[in-house]
Formats: C-alpha cells, sequence, structure tokens
C-alpha cells in the first residue's frame, strides 16, 4: 500500500464533484499512469443495443442520492490496495479491506471487486443483498450480468427467470442466448426474431462460449436452426481461424463430426483424401468435403480453385456456391485480378455471406465492373446493405450505369441518405452531390441547469475519479453505462452535450469525444474535433513540415489524447509509436533515446511528427498510403499499392486488414474536419485522398531508414 499520493487536478475535480453529492473524501488520490481504455471484448459488452432490444428491461431505480451515499471516507490507498487484489484475485485480501472502503464515493466498486471474486460459491441472498445496497448504480446491473452467466451455465433457469427482467443493461450476446434457450427448454414459444438474435450472436462469436452454443443446439432441435445454418457456422469459423467454433457447430450437426474438423484443420488436403471422410453418409461427407476445401482456400485460394475441378459436383448446390465465394473472397483479400473469375462459379448469390459479398464488390470496385459491384451490393443481407459504404458504392454504381436523368436522380437520392459532416463515407457522399466540409455552427450553450446536472451525476462523477485514480477501464465502462445503457436509448441528446462537456473540462479527451459523438440532433465540432496541446501539436507539425490537422487527425485516432495511453502490442504516447519504430526515428535524427521518453509528450510529439513525415516523403506524399503504413507497418502498403491506378477511396476500401482499412478512413475524416476548424474554410477528403497506384519508375526503391 503506497503512503504517499499526488492529488492530480483531475482527481480534486471528481472529489469536488463528489464532495457536493454528501461523499466527502478524505484520502489522497493517486498519480498513478493511466492505462488504455478497455479492451476489445471489455469494450464490446459496452456496445449500446438498439432501443427496440432493450424493451423488456425496466428503467433503473433512480441513482442514488447523498443521503444513502454516507460521508465517511476511507484512503484512497485502500481502494487502490483492492483494486490490486482484485487483479490478482486475492479474496482474502479483499475481504479484509472491504470494511475500510465504507463511505469512500468508490465504495460500489469495492463491494464489487470483493463479491466478484467468490461470486461462484456466493448464496443468491449474498447477490440479492448486494443488489438492494446498490441499486441503481452501474455496479449492481454489472454484478447481474455476471450473475446471470454464472446462472445460465449451471442451468439455474428459476433464478435466472426472476433476474433478467431486472438486467437493464441487455448488452451481453451470451445472457440473451441463454434466456432465449430457457425459453425454449421450458417450452415457450421462441419468435423468429429470438431465433434470428441467437443466430446473430452465435456467428458473431470469436471465442467458444457455453450461452450461444446451448440455444444453437436448442433451437436446432426445435428447427429453428437448420442443418444447413450448423455447417454455415463451422465454415465461417474454420475460414476465420477458430477451429474450437468450427469443431462445435460441426458437432451439433453431426456426432463425432468434430474429430474430422480437427484433421482439416491439421492438413485438409490430406483429409480430402484420406479414410475419414469416406466414412460418412453422402448428406455429411458433403458438409465435410466443402469445409476441407474452405480450409484450403484461406490458405490458397488458387491451389482450392484447381480441386473444385474434381470436388465440385460432388457438393450441393449451397455448398458449391459457398467454397466459390469463400475462393473468390481470398483472392479478392491476396487483391488478386483472379477473384472475379472464381465469384463468377457461384450462381446463387444469395448462398454467400455478407464478407464473401462486400469482397466482391470491393474486387468489382478494383476492375471498374459497375455491374458487378451493383449486384454483389444488392444481394447484402438487410442491415449490411444499409452501411454507409454500401450505399455510397451503390449509388455510385448506380450513377455510372444510368441511363437517364431519372436513374441519376434515384442514385442522388441515395447519396442524399447519407450526405454530411460525420464520417467518411458522408463526407465523400456530399462532396458528390457538390459540398464540402465546414465546421457547423455549436448548438445551443449548455444551460446552468444541464451543467450542474452532468455535474452533480454520481455515476459520472465516479468514473472521473476512477479514471483520475490510474482504474481506466473501470471508469471507461461506468462512463460508457451512464451515457449508453443504463436507460433505453441512452442520454438525450442535451445529457450527452452537458456530460461531454464535463469530460472536456475535466481533459478527459476520450470521454468528451465518446459523449460527443453520440448526439444525433447537432454536432459541437470543439467536443467532438477537439484540440489539446495545441501550441505543441503545431509546433511539432510545422517543425516536421507536415499539416498539423493530420497530425490532430491521427492523434484523435491513435490515442483520443491520452498522453500515457499504451496498447496491448507495445506502442506509447499521444502518436502511439512502437519503441523500435521511435529508436529508429531518433536515430535518424541524431538523438539520444531510451524507451521511456515515449511518455514525454513532447518527445512524443517529435518523432511522431518526424516518423510521419518520413512515411509521407516515402510514399509520394500521400497521406491515405502514410496512414496505412503508419498503422501496418510500410512494408504492406508498398504491396497494396501495386495493380490498377485507383481513386483513393476505392484503394482504401480495398485495404485487405480491416483494422488498417477503418482506421485510414478514420484518420482521413479526422483531417479533413481538423482543416475546417484550423482553417475555417472549406475543405474537400477528396482531394486528400487523390489517385493511388504503383510508385513511379524512378522512385520505387524504399526511402532510407522506413522499414
Amino acid at each position: 500500500m503506497r503512503n504517499q499520493f499526488i492529488l492530480t487536478p483531475l482527481a480534486a475535480a471528481g472529489m469536488a464533484y463528489l464532495a457536493l453529492l454528501g461523499m466527502g473524501v478524505a484520502g489522497r488520490a493517486a498519480s498513478q499512469p493511466l492505462t488504455m481504455p478497455a479492451s476489445s471484448a471489455q469494450q464490446q459488452m459496452l456496445t449500446p443495443t438498439p432501443a427496440s432490444a432493450q424493451t423488456s428491461a425496466p428503467a433503473p431505480p433512480p441513482i442514488e442520492t447523498p443521503s444513502n451515499m454516507p460521508a465517511s471516507a476511507a484512503d484512497n490507498d485502500v481502494i487502490l490496495a483492492m483494486h490490486a487484489a482484485f487483479l490478482r484475485n486475492d479474496q482474502a485480501q479483499l475481504t479484509t479491506l472491504l470494511p475500510l472502503a465504507h463511505g469512500h464515493p468508490l465504495e460500489p466498486w469495492a463491494a464489487y471487486w470483493e463479491l466478484k471474486v467468490r461470486l461462484e460459491s456466493a448464496t443468491p441472498v449474498e447477490v440479492q443483498a448486494f443488489f438492494t445496497r446498490w441499486a441503481g448504480t452501474y455496479q449492481e446491473d454489472r454484478l447481474r450480468n455476471d450473475w446471470l452467466l454464472i446462472l445460465g451455465k449451471n442451468r439455474d433457469w428459476s433464478n435466472f427467470a426472476a433476474e433478467y427482467p431486472n438486467f437493464r443493461m441487455r448488452d451481453d450476446p451470451q445472457v440473451a442466448c441463454y434466456a432465449i434457450a430457457m425459453t425454449a427448454l421450458q417450452g415457450g414459444t421462441v419468435s423468429a426474431d429470438a431465433a434470428a438474435q441467437v443466430r446473430k450472436n452465435w456467428f458473431a462469436q470469436r471465442e467458444l462460449d457455453d450461452g450461444c452454443l446451448l440455444a444453437a443446439g436448442v433451437l436446432h432441435q426445435t428447427g429453428q436452426i437448420t442443418d444447413t445454418d450448423l455447417w454455415r457456422r463451422a465454415r465461417v469459423a474454420l475460414q476465420a481461424g477458430h477451429p474450437d467454433l468450427a469443431r462445435a457447430a460441426a458437432q451439433l450437426a453431426a456426432p463425432q463430426a468434430d474429430m474430422d474438423v480437427a484433421q482439416i484443420q491439421n492438413s485438409a488436403v490430406r483429409y480430402l483424401y484420406g479414410r475419414s471422410l469416406a466414412q460418412w453418409p453422402p448428406a455429411v461427407r458433403q458438409q465435410l468435403a466443402a469445409l476441407a476445401l474452405i480450409k484450403i482456400a484461406a490458405q490458397d485460394p488458387d491451389q482450392a480453385a484447381s480441386l473444385m475441378a474434381r470436388w465440385a459436383s460432388a457438393l450441393p448446390q449451397e455448398a458449391r456456391n459457398w467454397v466459390w465465394g469463400a475462393i473468390g473472397e481470398e483472392a479478392a483479400l491476396h487483391l488478386s485480378d483472379t477473384a472475379l473469375g472464381y465469384y463468377a462459379h457461384a450462381k446463387q448469390p444469395a448462398d454467400l455471406n455478407d464478407n464473401m459479398l462486400a469482397w466482391q464488390a470491393r474486387a468489382a470496385l478494383r476492375q471498374g465492373q459497375w455491374h458487378t459491384v451493383l449486384t454483389a451490393i444488392d444481394a447484402l443481407h438487410g442491415p449490411a446493405r444499409e452501411k454507409p459504404e454500401w450505399i455510397y458504392w451503390s449509388a455510385r454504381a448506380r450513377m455510372a450505369l444510368a441511363h437517364s436523368p431519372a436513374d441519376k436522380l434515384t442514385a442522388r437520392r441515395d447519396l442524399m441518405r447519407i450526405a454530411g459532416m460525420g464520417g467518411f463515407y458522408p463526407k465523400l457522399a456530399l462532396e458528390d452531390l457538390g459540398g464540402l466540409t465546414i465546421a457547423p455552427p455549436p448548438p445551443a450553450p449548455l444551460t446552468a441547469e444541464e451543467k450542474n446536472a452532468a455535474r452533480n451525476h454520481p455515476g459520472l462523477a465516479r468514473a472521473l475519479l476512477m479514471i483520475s485514480l490510474g482504474m481506466r477501464p473501470e471508469g471507461v465502462r461506468e462512463w460508457n453505462y451512464w451515457t449508453n445503457l443504463a436507460t433505453p436509448g441512452g442520454m438525450s441528446d442535451r445529457e450527452l452535450y452537458a456530460a461531454a462537456d464535463l469530460a472536456c473540462q475535466n481533459q478527459v479527451w476520450d470521454r468528451c469525444i465518446n459523449a460527443s459523438e453520440r448526439t444525433r440532433s447537432f454536432m459541437d465540432y470543439s467536443q467532438r474535433f477537439p484540440m489539446p496541446y495545441r501550441r505543441a501539436v503545431l509546433a511539432a507539425s510545422y517543425d516536421a513540415g507536415i499539416d498539423p490537422a493530420a497530425v490532430y487527425g491521427l492523434i484523435r485516432q491513435e490515442s483520443r489524447f491520452i498522453t500515457v495511453a499504451r496498447s496491448g502490442v507495445g506502442a506509447s504516447g499521444l502518436m502511439q509509436l512502437m519503441p523500435a519504430t521511435a529508436r529508429l526515428t531518433a536515430q535518424r535524427l541524431g538523438l539520444a533515446y531510451n524507451p521511456g521518453q515515449l511518455q514525454d509528450q513532447a518527445t512524443n510529439l517529435l518523432l511522431g511528427t518526424s516518423y510521419l513525415k518520413q512515411l509521407l516523403d516515402g510514399f509520394d506524399s500521400s497521406l491515405p498510403l502514410a496512414t496505412a503504413a503508419y498503422n501496418a507497418g510500410p512494408r504492406r502498403p508498398r504491396a497494396w499499392r501495386l495493380g490498377p491506378t485507383l481513386e483513393g477511396a476505392i484503394w482504401i476500401e480495398n485495404i485487405p486488414f480491416s483494422e488498417t482499412r477503418g482506421y485510414v478512413k478514420k484518420v482521413l475524416a479526422n483531417t479533413t474536419d481538423y482543416a475546417a476548424i484550423l482553417t475555417g474554410q472549406p475543405q474537400s477528403l477528396k482531394n486528400r485522398l487523390g489517385q493511388i497506384g504503383p510508385p513511379p519508375v524512378d522512385a520505387d526503391i524504399p526511402s532510407p531508414g522506413l522499414p
């Protein structure tokens, strides 16, 4: 336990807010290093669900008032020690320290940690006592989520049924699957929408879980999930490199087929010609052969295509189309000109999944095949077809294929559906309609009452205090709960505006941006695109000879202005530099360097802007190429640019890595917005995209110093 702490400005502000609520704190805030926001799995738990999916959940009880938060406070040392004990699963230490946390503003977290580590052995009485004591808090509903998972795993349906209606967040796919499985197991009617939700949740899994596997098995027995669904799930999993999920799905379709999937994972070619496949009945043999071909396609699409000369006739039409779709997708991911030829063998686009169809559209964009672009997009299923990128490219295809003014008008109407300033494709649509990105006028100022409501909100104050004490993942989760999940649909726009203002005032820039981005009826660019450290960022940008808007656009995406941010792969600081990249850049600049310097704001900006300038010089001043290189390393964009010369948006849409593809879109859109703010002039995203193709013949040698 630490003996001395530095009270940071943010911690002081958090303490002040809670003191206003009658939650006085006697301790000293810790100056602890901040960590990155919650992991991808944790963030997924915070993704807001549509209001329609939450209608069965009750409104939360009123949040706690000063009268039910005792004023006697424990030192922050206790909270920090309990957090450390929770991370190491030290039940004894948590139980010992919990009484000392009584009265602290973060006592709900302390109580949650203490019960969470022993929840498997806790009694229903203890759990209900927690729910009663902390009614209306994030921690109450967080523990309810954990408890429902245990009840589902234990098949304790009576207690599950009693508690599930009280679950407010409704954002855990496994809990949703348990609820639907329970309904079916107890003889209830599972609606078509509920069965579709199980299918969606199950197909989206990256790791095997009990709840959705149970629901899939139960609904398979009732006929609401078909054998084809099971085999499709196995195909998706195997192609994505998730063999455990593939084996589980195959086992539901045909007992002991999981052993064959293991053989396919080990050597798909050997399996196709081995004895195991021949021992199955024809219907199962066909599906296992399709799985083997899909596995081969994931490794070598050309080899899989050559094998289809022999195996295609042995497959049923749906499986045959799917395999060709998988081969086409993998070829498209390799940016191969053979992709569309492979897709042409899939005679029924409806048999392909949305990933396959998306890559068919991307491959067609690369080759200027607008008819195929339109056919692939039109075949996308419901929600996928309504994504901004596919509305945009569908409109562009219709415009290219238009035979009359009426056809062009229809395409323009589609562009108008998404045109705006918020995001990559809305900006492109706006420009196609003759507009440019400008900073919009701010909304009506917050009233004193609106500001006070955010300032006096116990959950938001608790989140800010957690972040100030170095417990950023927990603080982020609590903040997101109150802004997004506590009530169906989340906070209103004005409440979000006030919450964003509160975060901005306390320089918690990631939560400021997060809350501001959720307003739907207006945008405040000062919140969505803040410019902290302005003097330092502008100076570093000008010294490096690059546009400060591009630097701000990159920082906003990389770190959200968290100066001590550190990614899971070791990138650090405002500009999220990898240690090896920082060392090479420092050497090129003739600077002494040690990894600890990456946390220093000035050093991070100096090295980050210098590296970005080096990338721009090495990629013909192309910001899309340089941005892709910043995220994925310079080697990959050098390969991705080979082939036809493409308009920038088409090249970006064909980046094979989904993370890098999204990253480049966001950085370029951010850059355009920051340029509008910094210059006060309308800005063009398209001008920043340009044309991308092979390097000039006399410039095909990588720049010195680039990896």
